[in-house]
């Protein structure tokens, strides 16, 4: 890594540490696919974007489809007027990209607490965990 990545490394960690708990409680929601640690690297490098306000942070990633580009809400956490008061910003910033949409994924939850501020359902995400042969 040379100077100039670690100086920026070193900026995504000492901004995302302070919220560690607030993101560590949203990551437990995501499935295992993601630590603390790889939401820093991503920020760091540029596939992530952190949103820290007073008692709440936003993660976003840009998503590029083959015919139009998306603003991804990847985790929020803390408090939630906060974070919806962050919705301006998160339009504003994909203006700037040319994006089309904003989307998240999240608990069933988030369908009635977003949609005063415009979200709408366009699916919902299902999983389902696969198993080893031995079970």
């Amino acid at each position: 890594m040379n100077a100039e990545a670690a100086l920026v490394a070193s900026s995504a960690l000492e901004a995302m540490l302070p919220y560690r708990k607030l993101l560590d409680s949203a990551l437990e929601f995501a499935g295992g696919t993601h630590l603390f640690e790889d939401i820093v690297e991503s920020v760091a490098d540029g596939r992530m974007h952190f949103w820290p306000a007073e008692r709440s942070c936003v993660v976003t990633e840009v998503v590029c489809y083959p015919r139009v580009r998306a603003i991804h809400i990847f985790l929020a956490a803390g408090d939630l007027a906060q974070i919806k008061d962050m919705d301006e910003t998160f339009q504003q910033f994909g203006r700037a990209l040319g994006a089309k949409f904003i989307t998240l994924s999240g608990r069933k939850g988030w369908t009635k607490v977003l949609d005063d501020v415009g979200y709408k359902q366009s699916h919902v995400s299902m999983y389902k965990e696969i198993k080893d042969g031995d079970e």
